[in-house]
């Protein structure tokens, strides 16, 4: 006997598709893997049991599994804060409406050329010279969480004022330059590291803290590598290595920055 197959039933595996999806691109390369496929054995094999009228075996699993919830939020939650993170903000990227906007009344919601320039000018400079660098450029995010163990500054942005601050014999070049509201907010920033484990081996302490941000927030980051000078900027948990400065520029002007 034939099942019918309704539309609903295919938007339903579509669904279902669609978030494994999502789900595997978020946890793919980290710890989080090889527990997700534990459980999806876990889960395969209570379904046979189940199938089976195993009785016993199949409560016990059932019991095991219901508790597990639990057991997945915690486990799971900094892939539970990405996955809800990058779909809000592939949301906010898709509408024309912000809250800020609404209650700050700004008619501007990019970085702005001028600010764009300067960022680029001392990354450019920065790259020639080996001096390594990481700029956070805040969007919805607020970052003032990350400013604790910083030195806060509040100072117009220039290129010359950010060369200083990762100068190295400057006491402010460790740590990051977080920038909000069109400002430099604090410098000599801590911030959280991905645990991402299959990246590659070239990336180092830098670039593992600006896919660590970027898990965190939705801030754009930039970083120039002291050992080889590239530009890369990291976005939603993904890298872009080895940017040109044009690269760059066009990422600070058409991304939607704040």
């Amino acid at each position: 006997m034939l099942v019918p197959i309704t539309i609903l039933d295919i938007f339903d595996i579509v669904l279902v598709a669609f978030i494994m999806f999502q789900l595997y691109r978020i946890i793919k390369g980290t710890a989080a893997m090889s527990i997700f496929i534990a459980i999806f054995f876990i889960y395969l094999f209570w379904l046979i049991v189940k199938a089976l009228n195993m009785e016993l075996a199949s409560s016990l699993i059932g019991q095991v599994i219901g508790v597990g919830v639990i057991a997945l939020i915690v486990v799971f939650q900094q892939e539970v804060r990405r996955f809800l993170l990058m779909v809000g903000n592939r949301y906010i990227k898709n509408t024309r409406f912000s809250f800020r906007k609404f209650l700050t009344n700004a008619e501007d919601d990019h970085l702005g050329p001028a600010i764009a320039e300067e960022i680029v000018k001392a990354a450019e400079s920065m790259s020639s010279k080996r001096i390594g660098a990481l700029i956070v450029i805040g969007r919805q995010s607020r970052l003032g969480t990350y400013t604790d163990e910083g030195q806060i500054m509040r100072a117009e942005i220039s290129a010359k004022l950010l060369e200083t601050i990762f100068f190295k014999n400057t006491p402010l070049h460790d740590g990051a330059v977080l920038i909000e509201d069109r400002l430099i907010l604090a410098a000599r920033c801590p911030l959280p590291v991905t645990d991402q484990f299959k990246l590659p081996t070239n990336l180092g302490m830098r670039h593992r803290a600006a896919i660590g941000m970027s898990e965190h927030t939705d801030a754009l980051v930039v970083v120039v590598s002291e050992e080889t000078g590239r530009i890369s900027v990291a976005e939603s948990g993904t890298i872009r290595e080895n940017l040109k400065t044009s690269e760059l520029r066009n990422i600070l002007l058409v991304e939607k920055v704040w």
